[in-house]
């Protein structure tokens, strides 16, 4: 069937669209999957960092008196074998176990918190860390938190901005949301919900050019290589091997450690009996 506007202007079918998409639309696509990428690997790398950190602090405090109680335990031991035999590696031996020892804690202070290794209370530390002063309660915070973390930076991440007074008002927004997902805080990352969702709108995006959105995609890859270089490395610490030990349950992995380190305390306990009689 024909078009008799066309026919009667010939024009006019020369000057309708085609059809085809703006020639950025696909580079605009690539920006917002790649910016969407980029925030999820974000918000997996500051998650993990959170329970790398909550699990070196109640590592620390719950675990921290049971080591040093192995230690005086093996000094003791190594002081009893050299008593008894006299000999000199073997009161070498004792001197440098003994020398190894931190005073040794008492038993109640094996399940209770005490003063740091610095010899700082736990409100002093808070004070020059800004850390809150009670310890965390459970190294990964719980499922309502995690999700209401995640929907958070999804709608708030500071990548989002297309302009620095935005950044800083994202960044400052995001530097809170991190603070109180550390801390467990649902309640607290409930009312930041409801203060983003209250805030100023945001204009919409008009067309990016191109050079900008490949100065963007330019962007985001150096961003996501800066943030594989962190994943690497709190996977790389000691702390973090430790977690990938027990990637669904890092609390059940605290909990091991201590039942086997009581029961070295226990072991080392008796063998110390036996040798003083």
């Amino acid at each position: 069937m024909t078009n008799p506007e066309a026919e009667t202007n010939p024009e006019a079918e020369r000057t309708e669209p085609q059809g085809g998409p703006r020639p950025e639309a696909r580079l605009e696509q690539a920006v917002d999957a790649a910016e969407q990428a980029l925030i999820e690997f974000e918000i997996a790398v500051e998650t993990f960092r959170v329970e790398v950190e909550n699990f070196s602090r109640l590592h620390h405090q719950r675990l921290g008196p049971m080591y040093t109680r192995l230690d005086e335990l093996d000094a003791m031991i190594a002081e009893a074998i050299a008593a008894r035999t006299g000999d000199p590696e073997d009161i070498r031996r004792a001197q440098e176990a003994r020398g190894l020892v931190l005073p040794m804690p008492a038993v109640e202070e094996l399940f209770h918190g005490w003063i740091d290794s610095e010899g700082l209370s736990p409100e002093a530390n808070a004070m020059l860390t800004d850390r809150p002063v009670q310890p965390p309660r459970r190294v990964r915070p719980s499922e309502e938190a995690r999700k209401a973390y995640r929907e958070l930076v999804r709608k708030a991440h500071p990548d989002l901005a297309r302009d620095e007074p935005e950044r800083e008002r994202r960044d400052a927004f995001i530097a809170r949301v991190n603070k109180a997902y550390a801390a467990g805080d649902l309640e607290v990352l409930r009312e930041l919900a409801d203060e983003w969702a209250a805030g100023p709108r945001e204009e919409a995006q008009r067309p990016s050019r191109s050079e900008e959105l490949y100065a963007r995609l330019e962007w985001l890859a150096e961003r996501k290589e800066m943030l594989a270089a962190v994943a690497a490395e709190l996977e790389s610490s000691a702390i973090g091997a430790m977690l990938k030990m027990a990637p669904d349950d890092p609390d059940a992995l605290l909990e091991e450690i201590a039942e086997q380190l009581l029961a070295q305390v226990s072991e080392r306990e008796a063998r110390l009996t036996d040798l003083v009689g």
